[in-house]
């Protein structure tokens, strides 16, 4: 998946970059093992032009209790140079997001992936426990231990649950109220999704039109809640992302169902208005339409809708 061979790596804050990377690199493998339609589309990409992969965003999903919140996996992160960047809310769904901006590494001009190329932005999710109901809430801290959160990130790498393996009864009681909550109960620290960076591609894939109608050509369930090209009321963030494939999980009272997994996105920030005049060879990331969009990130959020009510 890249090679880690960094004549300039940088040292920063927490340790070697390096090791970062590898912590990256292990998170992709296990979300690509686990989803085999993510596992097609990544593939397509680089096949397509012997494309070069840069990555815009990884995202995950977390439970705001007893220390499995955003911070179970942000702490770490935040170690290796990742700062705040910003916050989104949705009050309707119980849910906070917060966004992470990649420390300044060095990256040669042909960098690409994750052994050299860019780091992506963090986006972590988390949903508040607290505001759920009663009944919601003690499904959640009945698997949920406290101290828990602390293996996060190894977690994430492993693809594994840190608590027991959820009943489809609470598994699909939960999912009345939340199926963002039920989706993270079953799924845990496995990321929720990657999106790459567009904007980064060299050839036919760095026009997100085309990526649109390549996967659609291809025969790919697209998200179309909204619109399948969303764009922010700005117009400089344009994202399409895929539908969640529906794979069988076995649940621990030996029930086997279909559900949605994970998905894959395209991300394209466009320089900003202040910046137009850059030559094109000397546009970097901060040239760039940075954060994300509310409404956007709504729409992309129900990837994983359920399609059937239990």
């Amino acid at each position: 998946m890249g090679s880690f061979d960094l004549p300039h790596s940088s040292s920063f804050k927490g340790g070697s970059e390096i090791f970062l990377r590898n912590v990256f690199e292990n998170i992709l493998k296990t979300y690509l093992r686990k989803n085999p339609t993510a596992k097609t589309i990544w593939e397509l990409v680089q096949s397509l032009d012997n494309e070069k992969i840069c990555y815009d965003h990884f995202t995950f999903r977390t439970l705001k209790v007893d220390g499995y919140g955003i911070d179970s996996l942000s702490s770490f992160f935040m170690d290796y140079g990742y700062k705040i960047g910003g916050g989104l809310d949705f009050p309707n769904k119980k849910l906070r997001i917060l966004w992470f901006s990649p420390p300044d590494v060095h990256v040669p001009n042909d960098g690409h992936g994750l052994g050299n190329g860019p780091l992506p932005r963090l986006v972590i999710a988390e949903v508040l426990v607290d505001e759920l109901s009663p009944e919601s809430q003690g499904i959640i801290r009945k698997y949920l231990k406290p101290e828990g959160g602390k293996q996060a990130v190894l977690s994430s790498i492993l693809g594994s649950l840190i608590w027991e393996k959820p009943t489809w009864t609470d598994f699909k009681q939960l999912a009345k109220e939340s199926e963002f909550a039920a989706w993270t109960l079953i799924h845990g620290y496995t990321m929720n999704h990657l999106a790459f960076a567009v904007h980064r591609f060299k050839h036919r894939f760095s026009d997100i039109k085309f990526v649109k109608q390549h996967l659609e050509e291809k025969g790919f369930k697209l998200n179309s809640d909204g619109e399948i090209l969303k764009v922010s009321q700005d117009g400089l963030l344009f994202q399409v992302s895929s539908i969640s494939e529906r794979l069988p999980a076995t649940f621990a009272d030996g029930v086997t169902e279909i559900i949605p997994a994970s998905y894959i996105e395209f991300t394209q920030r466009q320089v900003l208005p202040e910046f137009k005049d850059v030559p094109h060879d000397e546009i970097k990331e901060f040239h760039r339409r940075e954060a994300f969009e509310l409404d956007n990130a709504n729409h992309v959020m129900k990837g994983t809708r359920f399609t059937t009510k239990f």
